[in-house]
């Protein structure tokens, strides 16, 4: 009975914050699993496919591509796509997709996760699939280190799941030291991939068994790439899911014999639609029942989406904050587009977790790349825009072309009467809707 309560609870509780409405995607289980039942998700019996999709960048995407194909092949698919990743978020997503009896009434379980919330959501029951995007320093303050997470990770992996794993991110590669059902995806080279690494700092450089320095024959970016230990105890094997001939400029890669279209012109955009194509062909779906909604019905892109102020492009670069990767990703893009560019650049807080506002994560952050001629102005905004104009002035920024915008409802009249060229915004999620309202002139 105890069980049967919970969950009309939950479902109950969700449809008063719909009345109300509020989203309600996290609320009914933070009541259920902090002050009911902390076991409540043992009482649940789930479906044949359990899929858990992890790491510290790309989740999202790679989640959202995962249940377009899915629902597409006639999957039912109960998915948390409103971005509650936390146990909270979970424990309401499944109580509301299960009857009373805790039967799962879905085919299929798809859930985005926090690194560091695996272990609550499947404390007992694991699940089937694991897909792991990377690992990378990502919230300092919060995980301290990539090896942090990894170990939270691995806390929620069962005997039976099936791992997902970037095979050319040599910390996620680990868990082939002591797992055995593993499916590698990772990129061959690029005409875009390097041979000396050109970042300020690396998360992984050592060899995991004998300590010795990985060498790299190749990089991506940050220490995604092809390496080897010098003492052969450790290596990128031969990957299982290969994307070959990627060209950026065409927007296409070559998964085995076909072609997928990428939705954007940026390399993360290959793993994430690499990671659902493992996935879902893992599952049993073939190539002509996965290529299309890469292709004829593809999905926008979730970063990198397009607006338009007065008869100037705005790119969106949505950039998580103390993530460096992140940060690098957005600035390598911006610098290899051509033309004219403006730049907008900051962040309200630092985490919508805590209030803890370190900034020591700007100064991982490869700042140097905006040492470009072509960005006419970059524009600083929000709370700590004199911490990210500082971090600029020591990364070699001319500050003639730094722009302090201390009035964010007048940022756009600035930056029509100040810069030119294509505006890219690179900020964080919170920020990024605050400056759609803006383009769309909710608060002009």
């Amino acid at each position: 009975m105890r069980k049967v309560f919970e969950i009309f609870l939950n479902k109950f509780i969700t449809f008063i914050c719909k009345v109300c409405k509020k989203n309600g995607t996290s609320l009914p289980g933070s009541i259920i699993y902090n002050y009911l039942d902390k076991n409540i998700l043992d009482k649940i019996n789930y479906p044949k496919y359990v899929i858990a999709v992890t790491g510290s960048s790309g989740k999202g995407s790679t989640s959202n591509y995962i249940y377009h194909i899915l629902t597409n092949n006639g999957y039912t698919v109960a998915y948390n796509s409103y971005g509650s990743n936390g146990i909270n978020g979970a424990v309401t997503l499944i109580l509301n997709n299960s009857n009373l009896k805790g039967n799962f009434k879905k085919d299929v379980l798809l859930l985005e996760c926090d690194e560091r919330h695996l272990k609550l959501i499947f404390k007992n029951k694991k699940p089937t699939h694991m897909v792991i995007t990377n690992i990378t320093r990502d919230q300092p303050v919060r995980n301290v280190s990539p090896y942090n997470i990894l170990g939270e990770i691995k806390k929620a992996i069962g005997e039976d799941t099936h791992l997902i794993i970037n095979g050319d991110d040599a910390i996620v590669s680990e868990l082939k030291i002591n797992y055995k059902n593993i499916t590698t995806f990772g990129l061959s080279k690029t005409k875009d991939s390097y041979t000396k690494n050109n970042q300020l700092s690396l998360d992984q450089t050592y060899c995991p068994i004998c300590h010795q320095k990985l060498e790299f024959s190749y990089y991506h970016y940050g220490h995604l790439g092809n390496y080897k230990c010098p003492n052969n105890d450790f290596k990128r094997d031969p990957i299982d899911y290969e994307a070959t001939d990627i060209s950026l400029n065409k927007k296409t890669m070559q998964v085995k014999n076909s072609i997928i279209n990428l939705n954007n012109n940026a390399l993360y955009t290959c793993y994430n639609e690499l990671a659902a194509y493992t996935l879902t062909n893992l599952i049993g779906l073939k190539d002509e029942e996965i290529i299309p909604y890469f292709n004829e019905k593809a999905l926008p892109p979730k970063r990198g989406k397009k607006l338009m102020l007065k008869d100037r492009e705005i790119i969106m670069l949505e950039s998580k904050n103390e993530n460096n990767i992140s940060y690098y990703q957005s600035m390598k893009y911006i610098k290899d587009q051509k033309g004219i560019k403006t730049v907008i650049l900051g962040f309200e807080n630092v985490s919508r977790r805590y209030k803890e506002n370190d900034l020591s994560w700007l100064y991982d952050t490869d700042f140097e790349l905006l040492k470009d001629k072509n960005i006419d102005k970059i524009f600083c905004i929000g709370r700590f825009k004199y911490d990210v104009a500082t971090r600029l002035e020591y990364a070699g920024v001319d500050m003639h072309k730094i722009v302090m915008a201390t009035d964010l409802h007048n940022l756009l009249n600035l930056v029509e009467k100040k810069s030119k060229g294509t505006i890219y915004t690179m900020v964080c999620f919170d920020m990024t809707e605050v400056i759609k309202k803006l383009i769309k002139g909710e608060n002009r």
